[in-house]
């Protein structure tokens, strides 16, 4: 007689809270057009209704599954709209916000490295004709903004880790999802 056939284990139905165990992530779903570029984060509930409706189909799911009424479905982590969607690149347009700009700045002073106590701080200050632009904010440690205070760099003797620029769209991503799950790095570009 052969060995007895062990059936595979069924799929995990996620416990009572779990999403606030998990941590922010696991509310998240990576949102891909249909050429596999990663273009926005969504919820879990706005993923369910995007597959439902058929615009979009589960790419990579979570161990747990989502249970309704009559049916069960595998958690989504990354899905792909079935129809490409055009996204305009003018990222210089977004709005500028202070975690947009910290992303962008890998959570970094951009004079000395600290990654504590950020703030941001126009390059050229305003009072001097500095625009409020991608180009000329950056993420700056709160001792080394009152060091420069309203001068330019020359002039504080300071200079910059990297050049500021318009950030990729990604950036925008690790907004919406600070903590990147493993499941997503294989998607964005290395």
């Amino acid at each position: 007689m052969g060995s007895p056939t062990v059936p595979p284990a069924p799929p995990r139905s996620a416990p009572p809270f779990e999403h606030q165990r998990r941590g922010p992530e696991v509310g998240r779903v990576l949102v891909l057009n249909a050429t596999y570029e990663p273009i926005n984060v969504c919820t879990v509930r706005r993923a369910i209704v995007l597959l439902l409706k058929d615009k979009a189909e589960v790419i990579e799911h979570g161990e747990w599954r989502l249970h309704s009424a009559t049916a069960t479905i595998a958690r989504p982590v990354v899905i792909r709209l079935v129809s490409y969607v055009h996204i305009p690149r003018d990222a210089h347009r977004r709005k500028i916000t202070r975690r947009a700009v910290f992303a962008r700045d890998d959570w970094m002073c951009q004079y000395c490295g600290s990654r504590s106590n950020l703030t941001v701080d126009h390059v050229v200050p305003r009072s001097k004709g500095g625009a409020s632009s991608w180009e000329n904010i950056v993420a700056s440690c709160a001792p080394c903004n009152r060091r420069k205070g309203n001068t330019l760099l020359r002039q504080a003797g300071m200079k910059l880790i990297k050049e500021p620029r318009t950030p990729s769209p990604h950036v925008f991503i690790h907004v919406a999802s600070p903590t990147i799950p493993a499941a997503w790095r294989s998607y964005f570009a290395a």
